[in-house]
């Protein structure tokens, strides 16, 4: 769907490359350590420190399509089912 996949965690770039090794994970995952992308997406629970767990779509323009937060956050049929009406409105044009 000509998509990138990126993930970002509050945790530490080790943290994370553990994380990405225990469970496989082939996109980039980044870290938000100093959660200056976090709190500029407004998903930092500032008492607690930690991001909530959200999934953005975000068009080649900058522009946020689809945001899930939550449970369904973890699970990406929502996120691909965005990607793809975005891809279907591309070709359209």
């Amino acid at each position: 769907m000509d998509t990138q996949i990126l993930g970002i965690s509050v945790d530490s770039p080790f943290a994370n490359k553990r994380f990405a090794e225990d469970l496989g994970v082939t996109y980039p995952l980044l870290s938000d350590f100093h959660r200056t992308v976090s709190r500029r997406y407004g998903v930092l629970d500032e008492e607690r420190g930690v991001a909530r767990r959200t999934t953005f779509v975000i068009d080649k323009e900058g522009i946020i399509r689809h945001i899930e937060q939550g449970a369904s956050a973890i699970d990406p049929s929502g996120a691909r089912q965005a990607c793809s009406i975005l891809s279907g409105k591309k070709e359209r044009e």
